[in-house]
């Protein structure tokens, strides 16, 4: 699990500080090679934490139960403390081992940043990269870029993470990530790429046989789709005379995905809110009729989000300056806000 030839031409001083910090090593690089069964137990509580269980940690790591079994508990007798309370239903954490998990979680990033410097990363783009998106856009707009920048670039494997849940990069070890919304204040850096608009949308059957709603007030006498992730369970939000106002809505569907909305806002069922992106093609085909323009709320920052500590390696850094403007353009040829006239 742990691969060697550590090549020191350009060592960092800090993953060995940390390393020292807990123990790992102590007087020189070398004392590390003694230590190769500590840090695979490491990993393996990690992995047993992360994936709910033993079996399941095993599964991901690719080792037999009885070995994932027998390295916890040599890890424990190691330390002289239990880690992981163990019963039939599920595992739980004790106070030492969430102290210890924590504390494990920076030795093996000291230790990766030590081997992504000998193998060169920050001199040639190589090595595994983890990007996560939100559904929708990543199949449609990054997913194209990380085709073309996998052809270009052959020594860099990429694993790409679709989800509309945030998740969490330094936790999760993610190298980067695309976010739809304000960010929260962090140590994360950010590149932000353009805005997406939250839009309501209906078919043109349904209009036909339900009328047109022309403000945020009608909506009161239509059926709406709630797609859980963008929407709350019976408002929206919109801008009339320069100020929010929340509009009711009656909920008549909802739905835990936006394909799932969409869907059902194209077979007529009701009146969607969705972003703009993710019905762009069937507002320009006409099969969906964008509403309310002049009261659409402001738009949703697009973001380009990294743990950004110190100087990135080269397939991070790669991959940034080869999405960022392909995610730009496809941003500017949607523009996320209706014309304010002539628009219903």
């Amino acid at each position: 699990m742990w691969h060697g030839g550590l090549h020191l031409d350009r060592p960092s001083p800090r993953p060995f500080r940390e390393l020292k910090k807990y123990g790992i090593i102590e007087n020189n690089y070398l004392e590390l090679w003694k230590n190769m069964d500590r840090l695979e137990a490491m990993a393996v509580l990690l992995a047993v934490v992360e994936a709910g269980s033993l079996s399941a940690a095993g599964r991901r790591l690719g080792m037999p139960l009885a070995t994932v079994s027998r390295k916890l508990g040599d890890l424990e007798a190691y330390l002289a403390v239990r880690l992981v309370q163990r019963s039939t239903r599920r595992l739980a954490l004790t106070d030492a081992g969430q102290s210890y998990v924590a504390a494990c979680k920076g030795i093996l990033d000291a230790v990766a940043e030590a081997e992504r410097t000998a193998s060169g990363e920050y001199r040639v783009p190589r090595g595994r990269l983890v990007v996560t998106a939100p559904m929708v856009f990543g199949r449609l707009h990054v997913m194209p870029a990380i085709c073309d920048f996998l052809e270009r670039y052959p020594e860099i494997d990429l694993r790409l993470v679709l989800a509309d849940q945030v998740v969490r990069l330094l936790d999760d070890r993610i190298d980067l990530a695309v976010r739809i919304g304000h960010l929260p204040d962090s140590g994360l850096a950010a590149r932000r790429l353009g805005t997406v608009g939250r839009v309501v949308c209906a078919s043109p059957a349904y209009l036909a046989r339900r009328g047109m709603p022309r403000t945020p007030d009608d909506l009161a006498g239509h059926d709406g789709i709630i797609f859980e992730g963008i929407s709350g369970p019976a408002a929206w939000p919109f801008m009339v005379e320069g100020s929010e106002r929340i509009a009711p809505v009656r909920t008549r569907l909802s739905v835990n995905t936006a394909e799932a909305a969409i869907d059902a806002a194209l077979a007529g069922a009701g009146l969607v809110r969705v972003l703009s992106y993710q019905v762009a093609t069937a507002v320009a085909a006409g099969r969906l009729v964008r509403l309310l323009g002049p009261f659409e709320p402001a738009p949703w920052p697009v973001s380009l989000v990294h743990g950004g500590q110190g100087p990135l390696p080269l397939k991070l850094r790669s991959f940034i300056d080869f999405a960022e403007p392909r995610l730009r353009q496809a941003l500017v040829a949607m523009p996320p806000q209706a014309p304010p006239e002539g628009y219903l």
